[in-house]
C-alpha cells in the first residue's frame, strides 16, 4: 500500500484533536505554564536536544523580512524570528497551541510583530490573506497532515521569485525508523506506516506521519530549486530519565565518540532539513 493511501482518508479533525490534547513541547518545562520562566526553559531544552535548529532556521538572517511559519506550535521558532526583527505570520491547526503562542508573544512584548491564524494548512488561502513572504518556514509539520502535497501547493501562493522555503520532514532511512521497527514492530516491516505514525511523537497515536527519502522530498517540492538538503538529529537519551528532565544517554550512545555520533546523525538522522528557493 502506498503511504498516501494509508493516511489520505484520515480526517484533519483527528490531527487537530491529537495536537490539542498535547501541544508539541508543552512538557519541556516544569515551570508554571505561560510564565516567562516556562517559555525560556522550553526554548533552552528544545535547542539543547535539537541544536541544529538555529543553524537551519538562520533566525538573524530574516531581520526586517516577512516570515510565514506553517505549524508554529507553542511558538519557539516564531518568537526567535520575531526577536531577530522579522514580521511573522504564525499559523497552526491547534487552537490550544496558538493560545500559548499568543501568550508567549505577550510575555516577550513582541505581539506587534506577529499575526496569528488558526488554519488547516491544506486550505491555507481560505484563512490567511494572500501575500508574499521572504521565508516560508515549516519544521516537522507537513508530514502530519493527510495531504502534504496540498500544503506545498498552498505555499506557492505565498512566495515570489527569490523567496526561500525551509521545511523539515521525517527521513525514511533514519535510525528512528529502524528503532521503531525493531522495538515496537519486532521487525514487521509490512506494518511500517502504522508503526511510524503510532510511535513518531512523544505522545503515542499520532494519526498521520509520513516519512520521506531524499528523492521523495524533492518530488514533493517540485518546481522549487533545492538549495540544500541535510539529514540531522538522533535522540540519544534514555526516555524514562528524559521525562524526569535527566539527560542520561542510552548505553549504546554513551561510549560512542562524538565524531562517530555526528556521522550517524548526518547520515541516519530523523530530520530531513530542506532549504529551497523560488526560481527567479
Amino acid at each position: 500500500m502506498r503511504l498516501s493511501q494509508f493516511f489520505e482518508q484520515t480526517p484533519v479533525q483527528h490531527v487537530q484533536n491529537y495536537w490539542n490534547s498535547r501541544p508539541c513541547n508543552i512538557r519541556h518545562s516544569t515551570k508554571p505554564v505561560g510564565s516567562r520562566e516556562y517559555f525560556d526553559e522550553v526554548e533552552a531544552r528544545k535547542h539543547f536536544v535539537e541544536p541544529h535548529i538555529p543553524g537551519f532556521a538562520e533566525f538573524d538572517r530574516w531581520q526586517g523580512k516577512k516570515v510565514l511559519e506553517i505549524g508554529s506550535g507553542i511558538g519557539t521558532a516564531m518568537i526567535n524570528f520575531a526577536r531577530s526583527g522579522a514580521q511573522v505570520t504564525a499559523v497552526d491547526l491547534s487552537d490550544k497551541s496558538l493560545e500559548l503562542a499568543k501568550q508567549r508573544a505577550q510575555v516577550y512584548g513582541l505581539e506587534d510583530q506577529i499575526s496569528f491564524y488558526q488554519a488547516n494548512a491544506e486550505e491555507l488561502s481560505q484563512y490567511v490573506p494572500i501575500d508574499t513572504y521572504d521565508l516560508v518556514y515549516s519544521f516537522g509539520v507537513i508530514h502530519h497532515t493527510p495531504h502534504p502535497e496540498r500544503v506545498i501547493d498552498q505555499i506557492r501562493q505565498y512566495v515570489k521569485p527569490g523567496s526561500t522555503v525551509k521545511i523539515m520532514v521525517y527521513y525514511r532511512y533514519s535510525w528512528k525508523v529502524l528503532w521503531i521497527l525493531l522495538t515496537y514492530g519486532k521487525g514487521q516491516f509490512w506494518r511500517l506506516n502504522e508503526l511510524v505514525a503510532t510511535y513518531s511523537e512523544a505522545q503515542e497515536g499520532c494519526p498521520v506521519t509520513y516519512i520521506y527519502s531524499k528523492p521523495e522530498a524533492k518530488a514533493l517540492l517540485n518546481g522549487f530549486e533545492i538549495v540544500d538538503m541535510q539529514v540531522d538529529h538522533i535522540f540519544p537519551y534514555y526516555i524514562p530519565d528524559y521525562k524526569q528532565y535527566k539527560y542520561t544517554k542510552e548505553w549504546y550512545f554513551r561510549w560512542m565518540p562524538q565524531p562517530l555520533f555526528r556521522w550517524l546523525e548526518q547520515h541516519f538522522g530523523w530530520h530531513l532539513c530542506i532549504t529551497a528557493r523560488v526560481p527567479e
